[in-house]
């Protein structure tokens, strides 16, 4: 055995076993963040990175024992380090190509978070796990003591993995961004590869092609970057987006939805958390936030110097409807994440001079804190409202929904306080919501829950638990708040089902397994993702005219998404009649009326199904069942129409199928009431002008269609307006010929 050659001799195998180690670990937690805008964050997905990238390395330690023995160390690793760089970069491309394979969403939730993961992470982890068994052997080779060799490169490799953790989760991700991340990860392996072999023309070749490839991806250049989507180097631009950023916690974007009125939606992860209108923050879009609204408006009347706390900043819509519609109030947001806080200022109409405090703490924490000074100074802060809203069907934080955390809420909660949790879950699933109601319920002794009036059993929805320990009715809040509010109370019965579904369970500090009771419910969720991708498909289909496909698509859509199955058979009913095949069409519209009963789905779209029945028998010569469906699409848009007063796009279908009923006077009723809505919609003018001529009621028709002349010249529509001319002649000649 040779002596020992000192520190410096070691140093070299050291360094290289600690960076590469040190790289694993960073493209691990770059994993979780890059797999999270496909797959969310999970369960699922952190058992799934954690376990590839352990078997990655297990397999490249075996692999790197046997190279080592058969190859020398120094080119063996510049040759490592360069495919590693190489592999490197497969995870950005892999990732963008992968998760738009629909195939993958066809499997079970678990499978379909594993493979991904496998196919994106599973190679560069592998070659990475070469590195450590060829160094030992270099290290070994120069006549090192084993013993302390192989101790030494084990602890270096674990010192790496723990500077690799700490760099990457305290600073990188925040700082850099994922794919910046693994961009510069793949140019420090190739560099330590050209310093162990600085001679092998092959490592500079790709050192250039790297950066090439970086500069493509990150140019601003339109042409450019339309090659760097083509080599799925990047995703296309979407330019809806007008912010985006990695924060410490999620990914966070805001997109714009529409630009009159201008309506946005925050992004988290690949979760949709909030909408906004920009210029009437008082226009609440989520179901969850109208139910908290009226609950505040009800419980806050007569009172002054309320204090809100709301758990989980979001894009702090909610937040700014407390600000603007309680300007006295105090308003605290507890969001641990101040990303998310950056990008409401930014993009989200959060204003830099609002008045809402903001608590850069775990809301346990922030909790915590405030027992802690009311026992120190004796003053007790109490809040009037706490909403909590830092629940998703992910990832939930189960330190905010324990018995003892409820316990601490109380404390700080005034006697006739409310608190509020927004959760997601499905009633079949229930065992997430039971579990809640459970052990709310032995805080609080009043406890309601609500959903949306159209949710359907096997379906996610959002449920909203309010509790005090004052008696409230929540029914009657609602209705004062908004008369018009669609909502669906879990009573009795329903609480005893969710009970039971959810075995009993209370959850505490000590046990809260919440993953796994929104297992379900997560899995349920990917087939709702996969049917938004058929439903895509079927479109883009339907626009290429490629119409047997597009049916095909809208079929599997409705197979996986009963709230889709009206819809989606309603398109293939349309597609079939574009196509003449009317007994095709009457049987697809009939099970799509089938579908829409045995599902117990409420939503209102019944009416525009039997109106396209009605048209299709009348087509068909079938007068009795066109009449007798043209006549239920009546009562049914009625229906719709009591629930939106000021639809006059149901006004007017209204008019159209009394007119198809030859029944002009009723037609001219909502036609009427059409144009009045809808401010002098051109098309309604159209429509009830010929209702009265039609009707024989002449006088009515040019009274009509000079309004309309009217109008088409205060706007310079000559062309227009000539044709009306035209009109009005032909209908005065009929008056007097009639």
């Amino acid at each position: 055995m040779k002596n020992s050659k000192g520190f410096g001799a070691i140093l070299i195998p050291s360094a290289t076993v600690f960076l590469s180690s040190a790289c694993i670990m960073i493209i691990e937690l770059v994993a979780g963040r890059l797999i999270a805008r496909h797959l969310g964050s999970s369960l699922y997905t952190w058992t799934s990175i954690i376990g590839v990238v352990l078997a990655g390395i297990t397999i490249g330690n075996y692999l790197g024992g046997r190279i080592a023995d058969r190859f020398k160390p120094a080119k063996t690793l510049s040759l490592l380090f360069a495919l590693a760089s190489v592999a490197c970069i497969t995870i950005i491309i892999l990732n963008n190509v992968v998760g738009n394979w629909i195939w993958l969403w066809e499997l079970s939730w678990p499978t379909r978070v594993f493979l991904h993961i496998t196919m994106v992470f599973l190679l560069p982890s592998t070659i990475l796990g070469t590195i450590s068994p060829v160094v030992a052997k270099m290290a070994l080779d120069k006549g090192f003591a084993t013993g302390r060799t192989v101790g030494d490169i084990y602890a270096w490799g674990a010192a790496g993995s723990i500077a690799g953790t700490f760099l990457a989760g305290f600073y990188l991700i925040a700082t850099m961004g994922t794919i910046a991340i693994v961009w510069s990860v793949a140019a420090i392996l190739i560099v330590i590869g050209i310093l162990y072999r600085p001679k092998f023309i092959p490592l500079y070749i790709w050192a250039i092609i790297l950066v090439v490839l970086a500069f493509v991806s990150y140019s601003s250049k339109d042409s450019i970057h339309n090659l760097a989507v083509s080599l799925k180097l990047d995703k296309p631009k979407d330019t809806a987006v007008l912010y985006e950023a990695e924060t410490p916690y999620c990914y966070v974007a805001v997109r714009r939805l529409s630009d009159n009125p201008d309506t946005r939606e925050f992004v988290q992860d690949k979760l949709r958390h909030s909408h906004i209108v920009m210029n009437d923050i008082t226009k609440l879009q989520y179901f969850y936030t109208n139910i908290y609204a009226a609950y505040t408006q009800a419980r806050a009347k007569g009172k002054k110097n309320l204090n809100m706390m709301v758990i989980g900043g979001g894009g702090y819509a909610f937040p700014q409807y407390l600000e603007k519609n309680y300007p006295n109030a105090n308003v605290e947001v507890v969001e641990i994440d101040p990303g998310v806080t950056k990008a409401a200022h930014a993009a989200f109409g959060l204003s830099r001079d609002t008045k809402i405090k903001t608590i850069t703490l775990d809301a346990r924490n922030y909790v915590d804190q405030l027992l802690e000074e009311s026992q120190k100074t004796g003053k007790k802060k109490l809040y009037n409202f706490i909403y909590e809203d830092a629940i998703n069907d992910f990832s939930v934080p189960f330190q905010l929904v324990t018995r003892e955390f409820n316990e601490k809420i109380k404390s700080i909660l005034s006697d006739d306080g409310m608190y509020m949790i927004n959760l997601i879950d499905s009633y079949d699933n229930g065992h997430f919501l039971g579990a809640i109601i459970n052990t709310i319920k032995e805080t609080f002794p009043y406890v309601h829950i609500a959903t949306n009036k159209i949710s359907l059993p096997d379906l996610r929805d959002t449920y909203v638990v309010a509790a005090s320990m004052e008696p409230f009715d929540a029914e009657e809040m609602f209705k004062e708040f908004d008369p018009e509010l669609k909502f669906k109370n879990i009573d009795s019965k329903g609480l005893e089902y969710l009970k039971k579904q959810s075995d009993g369970i209370i959850l505490t500090d000590n046990y809260a397994p919440v993953e796994n009771l929104l297992a379900p419910v997560v899995k349920q969720s990917a087939k709702e993702i996969l049917a938004r991708k058929y439903l895509s498909t079927a479109k883009k289909y339907k626009s290429e005219t490629k119409l047997d496909k597009a049916i095909k698509y809208y079929k599997m859509a409705a197979n996986l998404n009963k709230s889709m199955t009206t819809l989606c058979y309603n398109e293939v009913g349309t597609i079939e009649a574009r196509r003449n095949n009317t007994s095709e069409a009457i049987d697809a519209f009939k099970y799509a009326i089938k579908l829409h009963d045995a599902n117990k789905n409420t939503q209102d779209v019944i009416g525009a199904l039997c109106m396209n029945l009605g048209i299709l028998y009348n087509k068909s010569g079938d007068s009795e069942n066109a009449t007798h469906y043209l006549k239920k699409a009546i009562t049914e848009f009625n229906k719709e129409l009591a629930e939106d007063k000021d639809s006059y796009i149901l006004m007017n279908r209204i008019g159209i199928t009394y007119s198809m009923l030859g029944d002009f006077d009723n037609a001219a009723v909502f036609y009427t009431k059409a144009l009045r809505s809808s401010k002098g919609n051109p098309e309604y003018f159209d429509n009830l002008i010929s209702a009265y001529e039609k009707g024989k009621r002449f006088d009515m028709a040019i009274a009509t269609a000079k309004q309309l002349l009217k109008m088409q010249q205060a706007f310079g529509q000559t062309k227009d307006a000539q044709l009306t001319q035209k009109r009005i002649k032909y209908l005065e000649y009929q008056k007097n010929n009639q």
